[in-house]
Formats: C-alpha cells, sequence, structure tokens
C-alpha cells in the first residue's frame, strides 16, 4: 500500500531540451562593446534549463555563463550555446574595431627635385578592422603622392601632404620642402650611409659621434648638426635618432637637411640599450607612443609597420651581441 503511494506521487520525468535557437540583434558590434545573445529552448518546458556558453576565439570574443558577448579584438568568432544532454547551437558574430588615430613614420622633410620618399602610416589601434588611407598632397605641382605614400618631388616649393583614414577620417601630414637639384660634387656621403630622400641611416653604432658623421660628408659647406631636441650637439657626442644634419652656406642659409635614424635607438641618445627596450615596450603597451622619426627608428625589422614585439626582441638580441641590428 505504502509503495502504491510513493508511486502515484513519483516527480514526473525531467523534460529534456531537444532544441535551442540562437539570435542576435545585430551581427556586427564594435570591440569593447558588449551584446546579449536571444536564447529560445525548445520545448517551453525546458526552458529553464542551465545552458554552458563558450567562444571558439576568445581573443576575438568573450561570453559569459549569463550569454553576453564581449567585442575584445577585431575579427570573427562562433559563440556556442550547449545543454547538459549535449544538445547545442551556435552563431557567428563580428567585432569591429575603428580607427582611433594615425601616426606618420617621417617629420617634415626636404626633398630635392626628382627625389622619391616613402611615407608609412601608423594605424591605432593595431587590429584596426579598416586601415586603407588616402594621400593627399596640397600642391601636386611641387610634390606628388600616390595611393601607397610614395612621394615624388617635382619643382621647388613647399606642399603639405595629408593620410587621411577611410575610417573615421583621421589624419596626419608633414610639410614637404623642395629645392634644386644639388650638384653630385657639392656634397659627397659616404657609401657607408644610406641615403633615402632626406633620411640618412646606415650609421655604425659604435663610432656615430658628430665627427665621425662629418668625416663621411665631404662638402665646402658647413656641416652642424643637431640632436633630436634641437640643441646643436659638439664632435665628441653621439648621433642618434632624429638628429638634424644641417648643411649651411656662408650666410648660414640651409642648403639641405637630413634626419638620421639609428635604427633600435629609439629615444635618440646615439645608443642602443635597455633604455630603447623599455621606451619601445611602453609604446607597445600604449602608455607612451612613439611618434615620426622614432617610430621608423624602432621597426626593426623595416617592414613599414608599428613597432612590436617582434622589434623588442631584436633589440634584447643587439644587447646580448646574439644578433646586432642591421643599419
Amino acid at each position: 500500500m505504502f509503495q502504491s503511494y510513493l508511486k502515484e506521487y513519483e516527480e514526473p520525468p525531467q523534460i529534456q531540451v531537444a532544441e535551442i535557437k540562437l539570435s542576435l540583434d545585430k551581427q556586427v558590434i564594435n570591440k569593447n562593446e558588449r551584446i546579449k545573445l536571444n536564447v529560445e529552448i525548445l520545448p517551453e518546458e525546458a526552458k529553464n534549463e542551465e545552458l554552458q556558453f563558450s567562444s571558439n576565439n576568445g581573443i576575438v570574443a568573450l561570453v559569459d555563463n549569463t550569454g553576453t558577448i564581449l567585442g575584445a579584438s577585431s575579427g570573427t568568432a562562433t559563440i556556442t550555446a550547449k545543454a547538459a544532454n549535449n544538445v547545442q547551437s551556435s552563431i557567428d558574430i563580428t567585432v569591429y574595431s575603428p580607427v582611433t588615430d594615425i601616426k606618420l613614420d617621417a617629420q617634415n622633410c626636404t626633398l630635392q627635385i626628382g627625389d622619391k620618399f616613402k611615407l608609412n602610416t601608423i594605424i591605432y589601434p593595431a587590429d584596426a578592422s579598416n586601415k586603407q588611407v588616402e594621400f593627399i598632397s596640397s600642391n601636386e605641382a611641387i610634390a606628388k603622392v600616390d595611393n601607397t605614400g610614395n612621394i615624388t618631388a617635382i619643382s621647388e616649393g613647399t606642399t603639405t601632404i595629408t593620410a587621411k583614414t577611410v575610417d573615421g577620417n583621421k589624419t596626419a601630414s608633414i610639410e614637404v620642402f623642395v629645392i634644386d637639384k644639388i650638384n653630385d660634387t657639392e656634397i659627397v656621403i659616404d657609401d657607408s650611409l644610406k641615403l633615402n630622400g632626406n633620411e640618412i641611416s646606415g650609421l655604425d653604432y659604435k663610432n656615430n659621434t658628430v665627427k665621425d658623421i662629418k668625416n663621411k660628408i665631404q662638402t665646402n659647406y658647413n656641416v652642424e648638426i643637431y640632436n633630436s631636441k634641437g640643441e646643436k650637439i659638439s664632435d665628441e657626442n653621439r648621433v642618434g635618432s632624429g638628429s638634424i644634419i644641417k648643411i649651411t652656406d656662408e650666410n648660414n642659409d640651409i642648403i639641405v637637411e637630413f634626419v638620421v635614424i639609428l635604427y633600435g635607438d629609439v629615444n635618440g641618445d646615439g645608443k642602443i640599450n635597455s633604455v630603447d627596450s623599455l621606451v619601445l615596450q611602453r609604446h607597445i603597451l600604449e602608455i607612451q607612443r612613439l611618434e615620426g622619426i622614432f617610430l621608423k627608428s624602432g621597426n626593426i625589422n623595416k617592414n613599414g609597420k608599428m613597432p612590436s614585439s617582434v622589434d623588442s626582441l631584436l633589440i634584447q638580441r643587439h644587447i646580448l651581441e646574439i644578433k646586432i641590428i642591421e643599419q
């Protein structure tokens, strides 16, 4: 009699999840945006069943146990909801990372007629979804620029070269001063130095004093060198990234200027050491960004991109003399 009574009041079997339907109010969200999954469990009687949520790409999108998705970085991810009986459903989401800023890896420059110069852009954040850039010259009769940032000096004068992002219309500009072609015999630069437009690289990082550099420039004009802060430096001082080599005539009028790049020297002191490694790490972590010529000197592998942990590793290898940075 008692057993019959228990059977009469046994709990009915638990209703199992047969289907999970997922939807989103929008399939594309911005980086750092949160969105809640719309979840429908069938049959209705199983709607209180607890689900487990997961992302197949946690770098791009994270999901918590309530089904709330966080866009972490640019890309696509698949979000899955799974019931205890292994019934599951998935949905794709795209995370868009808007452009927040643009920088150039060069500064105002002087080019001779006929010179060509490559202007590289650095887009922030590093994972920006649309890095497309448009280049504009304010006076194409002075200097032209193509859609990849290659500048060609046409005639004497001054023009502004502007890079503008398609996403967000962020802009960065430099002034380009075009001067007449200098006779090759007037200023002779040693073959050990590399000349790109008005940029000089190829320095011997152990022998890079002002005296060392002056000995590699043969001219009847005056040669003076200023550090990245604009201070004139004497013969025994080191020449580093951002230093300006000014060549002037007897009236102190500038004939031409060159800017120095010492790859790995991202603070402009003419040395490559642990200080540069720290400065580059702060840039990578976006604590303090490098700008202008220091972006180029930090791009040690010379791929025209934002300095990264790879470049930081190259500085460390240089310091340890495992592999010296090629200038």
